[in-house]
């Protein structure tokens, strides 16, 4: 199975805010879907959240594909620090979330380790070649499972409007977009 990883588009939120679960619209409505050429897929995945639905639309209209919208892949819950800019969460909570990023949760949020469980639980599903419209979070879990890869939850998220093949026959995934 080959799965075809897409991040949502960018927000009009201004740069430098926390927006896990703040449900905002993709700023860039009606930008083609990002697939790689002679892809194919079985299915069609997205997370709830407006940004991601847009290009999962996008999608659907250009495979034919129904998309199965799927809660597991939210983005993680940053609680109190929706909507906030980085500068204004304290620094010594930003310093317990990176020298902790599966244990530490922000106020009213999640913690890594709710999101990687949630993610797997979404993984163990799979069963075709899928297309999964999602956030850079749960992508990057997504993609060290699929690879049998330890997850890191501070590795680099996919870029947003982007496309990143993960299967059988790819290393570590071939990026479009």
């Amino acid at each position: 199975m080959r799965h075809a990883l897409l991040r949502h588009l960018p927000t009009n939120i201004a740069p430098g805010h926390c927006y896990g679960r703040l449900d905002l619209p993709a700023g860039r409505a009606g930008m083609a879907a990002p697939l790689p050429p002679g892809f194919r897929a079985q299915a069609l995945f997205s997370s709830p959240a407006r940004r991601c639905v847009a290009l999962a639309e996008a999608v659907a209209a250009r495979t034919g594909l129904p998309i199965t919208l799927d809660e597991r892949l939210w983005e993680l819950d940053f609680g109190a620090w929706e909507g906030l800019a980085w500068d204004d969460v304290p620094r010594a909570a930003l310093d317990a979330w990176a020298t902790d990023p599966w244990g530490f949760a922000p106020p009213g949020g999640e913690s890594g380790a709710a999101l990687v469980a949630r993610v797997r639980g979404f993984h163990a599903t799979l069963r075709q070649s899928s297309i999964i419209v999602s956030h850079g979070g749960p992508l990057k879990v997504l993609a060290a499972l699929i690879g049998g890869l330890a997850v890191d939850l501070l590795a680099p998220a996919p870029p947003m409007g982007g496309c990143v093949l993960h299967g059988p026959g790819l290393a570590s995934g071939a990026e479009d977009g």
